[in-house]
């Protein structure tokens, strides 16, 4: 007989192991790419497509039951096309990017505007700690895709540098 050492969470205790199964699987094919998840989104520069595995994420903006439920992370896959990337941001816990196909230049920033890039390729990643400014922008002509994990499972909004998209976050929230 197996023995479980750390016991299930509340939510799971008498929950049969085929619906534990159907909740927590996500592939890959039943992902909708959502190319306005992020306030940033819709500017030039800054489109990319979020394909949402793991945590609601703080924008409320898709469907809570096609995301396998979150205890302390996020997980998601960005689709970013050449020259697209994010904005300068931070977030107050860390953020993961982990490289799956393509190139990518991340970047972490300084108060002062200095900034430090590397290129990354596919299996390699940056651990952005919290409070520092980071990002990363596709220089390529290709397609990049990057695994993206956030250290909370329902994450605060992200802290973009640049006032305008600051302020913005609020209004993109309360957009469906």
């Amino acid at each position: 007989m197996a023995i479980a050492r750390h016991p299930r969470p509340p939510e799971l205790v008498g929950v049969p192991l085929e619906q534990i199964m159907e909740r927590y699987v996500a592939r890959f094919a039943d992902r909708v790419p959502d190319w306005n998840a992020f306030s940033d989104a819709n500017i030039e520069g800054y489109r990319r497509a979020q394909h949402r595995f793991v945590g609601a994420g703080a924008s409320g903006k898709h469907d809570d039951s096609k995301v396998v439920p979150a205890g302390n992370f996020t997980l998601s896959i960005m689709l970013v096309p050449p020259g697209q990337g994010n904005a300068p941001h931070t977030h107050e816990v860390e953020e993961v990017f982990f490289v799956l196909q393509g190139r990518c230049v991340v970047f972490i920033e300084d108060e002062d505007g200095r900034r430090v890039s590397k290129e990354l390729q596919p299996w390699e990643m940056i651990s952005c700690p919290p409070g520092v400014i980071h990002g990363y922008v596709n220089e390529t002509d290709e397609p990049v895709y990057l695994q993206v994990v956030l250290g909370r499972g329902r994450p605060e909004t992200a802290g973009f540098v640049d006032q305008a998209l600051f302020e913005n976050r609020d209004a993109h929230l309360t957009r469906k």
